[in-house]
């Protein structure tokens, strides 16, 4: 895989890689390598550490720096490496941001500060403060399902007036509110708005999106980079085709009754394929025998297993 220039705005498949775990605070080195090692020969266009399915939050500092470095050192500049800064703390986000600079790294993410519900006026103050401070270009993450506020596109105009802001990703799975962002983004041709609930791939980029982090890249790489240059090449039938596929992929997030089942579902799925552990961060845990037995039986359907 050639190195991709980091001065050319991403586009393309960029998996929110999984944090493999053999303790509450001991990243499993090998099976972490083996992931990264993964999509990487699948073909993807970046790699999203220390997301919400890296389960961040529940995640040390210490870890978190572990991450980061082991990612760049892993990577190796193949693909670019954008880093979760998300954080309660502002210091804390700045810090971080600052060491994956220091690691390698090409850009950050951050969501809105997810306990206080702050108001449109106060996220855009917080993005103005924050923004001047990164070394690193950063892209928002809008996760209202998590974080309890919305980056509305109004706030997202004025966004697209700081230099240090790189686009912007969506995982509120509202096509509308995705095409708003696309809108919006054309007043900066740099900018990149991203979705993550892969289902939406082929939808949002039609709509002008530019690329996906989907997690599923992760168990099967090789589909998400499909289908995504299916779409982008209007080859209809491939796209049709892969859909039906991911929309299998799909049943593994779904296995489990709480909304953790996606990270569970991804994990488990992983750790099937004999790629890491699949022990979760606390205070979630892995899915019990009866769980995985599903999980097995849709990959074996996939063919993957």
């Amino acid at each position: 895989m050639t190195t991709q220039n980091s001065s050319q705005p991403l586009c393309g498949i960029v998996p929110p890689m999984i944090t493999p775990l053999l303790g509450r605070d001991q990243l499993d080195i090998a099976g972490f390598e083996r992931v990264l090692e993964r999509v990487l020969a699948g073909g993807v266009h970046g790699v999203f550490i220390l997301g919400t399915t890296g389960e961040a939050p529940s995640l040390s500092y210490r870890l978190r720096r572990e991450v980061i470095d082991r990612a760049c050192q892993i990577v190796r500049g193949r693909v670019p490496v954008i880093v979760g800064i998300t954080d309660t703390s502002v210091v804390e986000a700045i810090q971080l941001a600052r060491h994956a600079a220091e690691a390698g790294a090409q850009s950050v993410v951050t969501a809105a500060p997810y306990y206080f519900p702050e108001g449109q006026p106060e996220l855009i103050e917080w993005a103005l403060r924050l923004v001047p401070d990164l070394p690193l270009p950063v892209y928002f993450y809008n996760m209202p399902q998590m974080t309890k506020v919305t980056f509305e596109p109004a706030m997202v105009q004025q966004l697209t007036q700081l230099a240090g802001v790189a686009g912007l990703k969506d995982s509120s799975g509202d096509l509308n509110y995705f095409q708003k962002l696309v809108a919006v983004a054309q007043a900066r041709p740099d900018w990149r708005v991203f979705v993550g609930p892969e289902l939406l791939l082929v939808e949002t980029l039609r709509l002008g999106g530019h690329g996906g982090v989907n997690g599923g890249a992760q168990i099967d790489p090789a589909l998400l980079v499909g289908l995504y240059d299916a779409t982008r090449r209007g080859d209809h039938a491939t796209v049709e085709r892969l859909q039906a596929r991911l929309v299998k992929l799909g049943e593994i997030y779904r296995v489990g009754r709480h909304a953790s089942t996606v990270i569970k579902g991804v994990k488990c799925a992983l750790n099937l394929l004999g790629v890491c552990s699949g022990e979760l961060a606390e205070p979630l845990h892995a899915f019990n025998e009866p769980e995985r037995r599903i999980v097995a039986e849709r990959l074996t359907d996939l063919g993957l297993l």
